[in-house]
């Protein structure tokens, strides 16, 4: 079996430059393992493009020059797992469509507090809200047009850490008839979790770092009370129950295509700054 591991720093696709960094530094924070070669995504970073809006999305263009690139190296490579470190959101929707291509019959757990299920019209246009509502054959269109495989059916799909919907949202799901459960008072049980798991002998797994309660783990979006987006709400899940949430994910399937998105090191990337402007760094 081969598994590579895709560096991904989708920075556009959030409209948050900490992005880029929080992906490189991911990548020191994942276990090693030499028998899994590291493939690097190769984008404009921060402050060397001007992005814009089209058709309603953000940076469009630079959005889709991340997925092509990352469809290059998949399709050269020909992985039998892959392990993406974004970056935000976006960089499931080629490892995950590959994947599917591998493995038609595959669930995917998507570890987040929101639903990512947007589209242009509902009037957040950053791509990265759009990623899995593509998958689900819906999304936006723009992306949808990259994806090779057919699209996920609502069955194979289970929310783990979800919060508060927004309208648009909620009525999204609710015409997929995808079965979902709000969990912001009480957790997902570990029985639901197990009994899924069961349904699939492979499965995909999404992590997004803003499903961790920010109080405990501040390198995510909702630490930063600058930060709106589209007025959702911020995960409350503790690191213990995220570490039993995955491993409980591992004891029961396999797992051919691990996400870990939207890690947000805001005090890091402030002296990355500060250092950039030292003239002995240039």
């Amino acid at each position: 079996m081969k598994t590579i591991r895709l560096l991904y720093p989708d920075f556009v696709s959030g409209n948050l430059d900490e992005y880029y960094l929080g992906a490189r530094l991911m990548v020191q924070i994942v276990p090693e393992n030499q028998n899994q070669p590291l493939f690097k995504i190769d984008l404009p970073g921060p402050g060397t493009i001007h992005p814009e809006e089209k058709d309603g999305i953000y940076a469009l263009d630079e959005v889709l020059l991340g997925i092509q690139k990352a469809k290059s190296i998949l399709y050269e490579e020909n992985p039998d797992k892959v392990i993406t470190i974004g970056g935000n959101c976006i960089v499931s929707l080629v490892p995950f469509d590959y994947l599917h291509g591998l493995y038609p019959d595959l669930g995917i757990i998507w570890i987040d507090a929101h639903p990512d299920v947007s589209t242009p019209k509902d009037g957040y246009p950053n791509a990265h809200a759009m990623v899995l509502g593509s998958l689900l054959g819906g999304g936006a269109v723009q992306l949808r047009k990259e994806m090779k495989n057919p699209i996920f059916k609502p069955e194979n799909l289970l929310y783990v850490g979800l919060q508060d919907l927004h309208d648009y949202q909620e009525k999204f799901l609710k015409d997929l008839k995808v079965n979902y459960l709000v969990q912001k008072d009480k957790d997902l049980n570990n029985i639901d979790i197990s009994a899924f798991c069961g349904k699939f002998s492979r499965v995909l797994v999404h992590l997004d770092i803003d499903v961790l309660n920010p109080t405990e783990f501040p390198a995510t979006y909702f630490a930063n009370p600058m930060l709106v987006g589209d007025g959702s709400s911020g995960g409350n899940m503790s690191l213990a129950r995220l570490n039993e949430v995955l491993h409980l994910i591992d004891d029961n399937s396999e797992i051919v295509g691990l996400t870990i998105a939207e890690y947000l090191p805001f005090a890091e990337y402030k002296l990355h700054k500060s250092l950039s402007s030292l003239k002995i760094f240039a």
